[in-house]
């Protein structure tokens, strides 16, 4: 394996990618980056409303524009949104540029943490579970394709997913 100084999360909505994330950052003491963030601060509207009036495929090709952009950066944590993995060009970018740890967590778990979310837009639906459980047969063998790192953060706490993500970096990184 490569040695990487970026670390990459991936995983479904409400994985913890940008908890996770934030705290990972705080403790390598780099900078940290949401992938979805930084496209509402370059459009200056939030992701709904994109997906509103372009669409998924028009949030995507954003979404790869993004993602293009911050795997150029070095010395990062970067939290990418549950579907960027769904164009091969971000899986692409993210194994060349980076450590990538997917964030698993359960069907029950996701849909907990999101029932109150107004701010997700695959979510609009009338039944969420189903919904999640369809992302998460389509996305699943992506994200453990990608994966340099598994790690089930529907059991663990945040503290302690992240011990074991730097233990897990650190090892790779000697």
């Amino acid at each position: 394996m490569m040695q990487a100084e970026n670390i990459y999360l991936i995983g479904l909505m409400g994985a913890g990618k940008t908890t996770i994330g934030r705290q990972l950052a705080r403790a390598l003491s780099v900078p940290f980056y949401d992938s979805d963030k930084a496209i509402e601060e370059s459009t200056g509207v939030d992701i709904p409303t994109i997906f509103e009036f372009e669409g998924e495929e028009g949030f995507r090709d954003r979404e790869q524009k993004m993602i293009q952009q911050l795997t150029q950066m070095k010395g990062i944590v970067l939290a990418t949104g549950g579907g960027a993995i769904l164009r091969e060009e971000n899986r692409k970018l993210l194994k060349e540029n980076g450590f990538i740890v997917y964030l698993q967590c359960s069907v029950a778990r996701i849909l907990e943490r999101t029932r109150r979310d107004t701010q997700r837009p695959l979510l609009k639906t009338i039944n969420p579970r189903q919904r999640i459980e369809t992302l998460f047969a389509q996305r699943e063998p992506l994200y453990l394709a990608c994966a340099d790192y598994k790690i089930d953060t529907g059991v663990l706490q945040s503290k302690a997913a992240v011990n074991h993500i730097l233990e897990e970096y650190r090892s790779v990184n000697r």
